[in-house]
């Protein structure tokens, strides 16, 4: 099972899920190492990013859904601001 999952949400998706009562993060353009000791999943309102994973590699962008999976180790590469709703599961 892959540990990152990037689905499209439609807005009643969105609504339902509650994912604008998530908090809020924010990042500039950076490349850093993150690893995942719970799930997490995140919507991103705005950004463009590349996850590096050992499975190899996701483009990230607004409007995505992701879920990443406890243990996962990776390197965020952000080329364009990114503002995301994120929730620990």
């Amino acid at each position: 099972m892959s540990k990152v999952i990037i689905e499209k949400l439609n807005a009643t998706e969105v609504v339902r899920r509650g994912v604008k009562h998530w908090p809020i993060w924010e990042r500039e353009p950076s490349r850093f190492e993150w690893s995942y000791d719970c799930d997490e999943e995140c919507y991103i309102i705005e950004g463009d990013f590349t996850i590096e994973t050992d499975e190899g590699s996701y483009h990230c962008k607004t409007g995505d859904l992701i879920t990443f999976k406890e243990g996962l180790r990776c390197i965020w590469d952000i080329h364009r601001d990114v503002v995301k709703h994120y929730n620990f599961k």
